[in-house]
C-alpha cells in the first residue's frame, strides 16, 4: 500500500512539473521577454564589439623551417629479436 501511494505521488509531481513548465514556455510573459532579448542581441553584439582591443600580430616568422636533407645519417632500426640475437 505504502509502495503504490508512494509512486503515486511520483507521477503526480511529474505532471505538475510538467505542466508548469510547459505553462510557462507557452505563456505569453516568456515570448515578450524572449522577443525583447532576440531583438536587443544584434545591438549587444555591435556594443560589445566596439569595445575590444585589437592586438598587434607579434608571429610573423617565428616558424624555422628545417632541411632534413642535408643530414644523410639514417638511424638503423632493430627489431625485438635482433636486439636478443647481439646479447648472445
Amino acid at each position: 500500500m505504502l509502495k503504490e501511494l508512494k509512486s503515486f505521488f511520483y507521477l503526480i509531481f511529474i505532471f505538475f512539473f510538467l505542466f508548469l513548465s510547459i505553462k510557462y514556455y507557452f505563456s505569453d510573459e516568456y515570448k515578450k521577454k524572449s522577443y525583447r532579448n532576440f531583438s536587443n542581441l544584434d545591438e549587444d553584439l555591435i556594443l560589445y564589439g566596439n569595445k575590444l582591443q585589437i592586438l598587434d600580430n607579434d608571429t610573423n616568422n617565428i616558424i624555422q623551417y628545417i632541411d632534413n636533407s642535408d643530414n644523410k645519417k639514417k638511424k638503423k632500426f632493430y627489431h625485438f629479436w635482433d636486439l636478443l640475437k647481439k646479447n648472445d
